[in-house]
């Protein structure tokens, strides 16, 4: 049996976990403040590796903030939700308690399709970090999918046409995961976030091609017919649910996730509906670029601002 290959460094433990996608990072406490050096680490494994596993780490609100802060500026919770804690304006909760409120129905996230945060947004987030209070004893695994291997697996014939599209990512995307009727429909309706974003865009750090599109919120391929579009993004959609370049991780308490929100989607669990069970993580969010295709052209905003956040 091969052994896994380890990466120890002076400061953290990194181990891959995945084919594609995905390193677990030990030795390291999040109750204490990281060193330059740790952060110069991590920030390479997570452009290197896409999502970083974090465990039994007994931290909370404030401890979480002060984490994502030494990675960039931290976004108040989210465009739309406005229940976080009072005083961490910071932080999203993914609770399961909340959505039925919220949505109209009942959820253990915002959407069970691949998607990549808030990729409406002009400037969608560059990483997303989401720590889990409560996880249930079976199911509601969170996956991440790599989606510059996406690309990369595609024959060339294929990535030069998409090198040179552009396609409008929208709140909500083609079919909305909340009742028409419920106050968040309301809320969405009254500022709605719709952007062009290129099919490819290149990463600004590592100059990697990404696939980015995503079922949760990219709605239609720029120019191309609905029929076309359709068939090109069930395709693309296919890839990069593609196994091979997926990782799954197992939430429990202290458990905490850090991806990279610019070369990665990630799927909710469906598993739970049938079960009685809670689930509650809380989510923070770095700002984000605006994305910039092969062309060298940035995104286009058709409606929404620019999503800013803060190091203090």
């Amino acid at each position: 049996m091969t052994a896994v290959a380890e990466n120890r460094t002076s400061t953290v433990r990194i181990t891959p976990v995945a084919g594609h996608i995905g390193a677990e990072i030990s030795d390291i406490d999040l109750r204490t403040e990281l060193t330059d050096e740790q952060v110069t680490e991590l920030t390479a494994a997570l452009h290197e590796y896409k999502v970083l596993f974090f465990r039994g780490q007994d931290i909370g609100h404030a401890e979480q903030i002060a984490f994502s802060r030494r990675f960039g500026a931290v976004t108040k919770s989210h465009p739309y939700d406005d229940d976080a804690p009072t005083e961490f304006p910071e932080i999203l909760a993914v609770d399961s308690r909340l959505y039925e409120k919220r949505f109209g129905k009942r959820k253990f996230s915002y959407t069970n399709h691949w998607h990549t945060d808030v990729s409406p947004l002009i400037n969608p987030p560059a990483a997303s970090l989401l720590r889990a209070e409560i996880a249930p004893e079976r199911g509601g695994d969170t996956h991440w999918t790599n989606l510059a291997a996406a690309y990369q697996g595609l024959p060339d014939s294929l990535k030069s046409f998409l090198d040179g599209l552009r396609a409008e990512h929208r709140f909500g995307g083609k079919q909305p995961q909340w009742n028409e009727n419920s106050d968040y429909a309301k809320k969405v309706a009254a500022a709605p976030l719709v952007t062009e974003h290129p099919v490819v865009r290149v990463h600004p750090v590592t100059g990697e091609r990404i696939l980015f599109v995503n079922p949760g919120f990219t709605t239609r391929i720029v120019g191309l017919s609905p029929r076309q579009s359709d068939a090109l993004l069930a395709l693309l959609y296919a890839e990069l649910a593609d196994p091979a370049y997926t990782v799954r991780f197992r939430w429990e308490k202290g458990s905490l996730a850090f991806w990279d929100n610019r070369a990665t989607a990630h799927l909710a669990p469906s598993d739970l509906d049938h079960l009685d069970v809670t689930r509650v993580l809380y989510r923070t969010t770095l700002e984000g670029d605006v994305p910039v295709g092969v062309d060298g052209q940035e995104s286009t905003s058709i409606s929404g601002e620019r999503f800013t956040g803060s190091r203090d």
